[in-house]
């Protein structure tokens, strides 16, 4: 009795109302720490200011496809009649003997009758679970169109940015007491590594979640994992390591900044009087990121970027605006930097003749060409982050503010064709992913004052 009383007080504490906990207790399931405060972040979908999706991921063998199922099943349908909930996993044979196996551990107590051939698993209230999967993407469209209150996805990552997309889509309802919401489980890495850091990821670690929530998982959350699995996990190298043991979201497969490390590399605090030189890189985009990163050294050579401003489908005004104002955030004008570099694209004319530079001039921006050359410029990027493994300290800091960077930079790929460069990738239609911040550090650290290049030039 005292273990179940403690076990209901754990959960409280970690936000779970004793509604809920009772849901749980009267089903036999005793959830661990991190599972119940993944529930909880699931109670908070019922608020009408609170999130509409909980992402719950990092590590394998955290006990996420369990908690997945019994928020569902053991909470959800049990305190909604009529619920209808869509569990996705990728691979259907795989799906339903996942879900048998859950299903058996999770509702021996809770009346219910499930159709394999279907798989559909129904409780005596009429809610219902809908265990459908994808083998291809194109799979998902089989789905769309239906309505469910609530869907479950698994292996979320396995999904591009435009399926995820449309798939939540069919997230609504016409129950005037439920609020509609998607939980979605994974490991870092897949296809939709960048959307999933992005919506879920970012915003937890940035401290500004809103419409979501996210639950970090590691492979210590789970008490019943056999320890021989954690010792495969343990022989791993490289990102796998890092993602699968660690659940470490700055890492992927063919990540190119493996070295990059968030608690080395960013800041969230930076005394502007240690500048001793303060300069701005621009990279531009219509469709794509139109980009300024704000840096400047200190007396030790290190570079701070300070700020950045991102920003897509605005014009040249809105930009330059933009970027003065937040220059003056700083108490700094554009003619105190140092120098502001851009692209060579900047300076090619265009169908009237006039140049993209030559617009932002009249604005008050004048920009000069930046160092183009991708491998160097790359290569020094990775220099100045250090490397723990080599014992080389980090000589490039990011502050917490550079959001957009913070997350470009983490998953930049290896071009196949040329693995000392960074893959070229465009951001889709909803502004996911791209390369445009990683392009304008890369314009900063490589482009050396016309001081310094004209003393190096005297030694020849």
């Amino acid at each position: 009795m005292k273990e179940l009383d403690a076990y209901i007080k754990r959960g409280v504490d970690l936000g779970c109302p004793t509604e809920q906990m009772g849901n749980l207790v009267a089903a036999g399931v005793l959830l661990q720490e991190r599972q119940l405060a993944a529930s909880a972040a699931a109670r908070l979908c019922d608020g009408p200011n609170g999130p509409t999706a909980v992402g719950y991921g990092g590590a394998r063998g955290g006990g996420k496809s369990h908690w997945l199922l019994a928020q569902m099943g053991v909470d959800d349908c049990q305190r909604m009649p009529e619920l209808k909930c869509l569990l996705l996993r990728k691979v259907g044979k795989a799906n339903l003997e996942h879900f048998e196996d859950l299903r058996r551990r999770l509702f021996p107590l809770l009346t219910h009758e499930f159709s394999a051939h279907r798989g559909i698993l129904t409780f005596k209230n009429g809610s219902r679970i809908v265990a459908g999967h994808f083998q291809a993407e194109k799979d998902i469209d089989a789905y769309l169109g239906l309505e469910y209150d609530v869907i479950g996805i698994e292996e979320a990552t396995m999904l591009s940015s435009r399926k995820h997309r449309d798939i939540a889509t069919c997230c609504r309802t016409s129950k005037r007491a439920w609020r509609p919401r998607i939980y979605a489980t994974t490991n870092p890495g897949g296809v939709g590594h960048a959307w999933f850091r992005q919506r879920f990821v970012a915003p937890f670690l940035e401290r500004r979640e809103g419409d979501t929530r996210f639950i970090p998982a590691r492979v210590t959350d789970n008490a019943f994992s056999n320890p021989e699995y954690r010792k495969i996990l343990e022989s791993l190298s490289g990102w796998q390591r890092r993602a699968w043991l660690d659940g470490d979201w700055d890492v992927a497969s063919g990540q190119f900044f493996t070295n990059f490390q968030r608690e080395k590399n960013v800041v969230e605090d930076f005394d502007e009087t240690r500048a001793r030189e303060w300069f701005g890189a621009f990279d531009y985009g219509f469709a794509h990121y139109t980009v300024f990163l704000l840096g400047c050294t200190d007396g030790d050579g290190n570079l701070f970027v300070v700020d950045e401003h991102a920003e897509r489908l605005w014009l040249p005004g809105q930009h330059a605006a933009g970027i003065i104002a937040m220059l003056k955030r700083h108490r700094l004008r554009p003619e105190s930097l140092a120098r502001m570099v851009a692209g060579a694209d900047v300076f090619s004319r265009q169908g009237d003749g006039v140049t993209i530079a030559a617009q932002y001039s009249r604005l008050g921006l004048k920009f000069r060409v930046a160092n183009m050359d991708r491998v160097n410029g790359w290569a020094e990027v990775r220099q100045r982050l250090g490397d723990t493994a080599a014992k080389l300290p980090p000589r490039l800091f990011i502050h917490a503010r550079c959001g957009r960077l913070l997350e470009t930079l983490p998953i930049l790929q290896h071009d196949p064709n040329r693995p000392e460069d960074v893959l070229k990738v465009d951001a889709d239609d909803e502004g996911v992913g791209g390369d445009d911040t990683a392009d304008a550090l890369r314009y900063m650290v490589a482009t050396r004052p016309r001081k310094l290049i004209v003393e190096r030039l005297r030694g020849f």
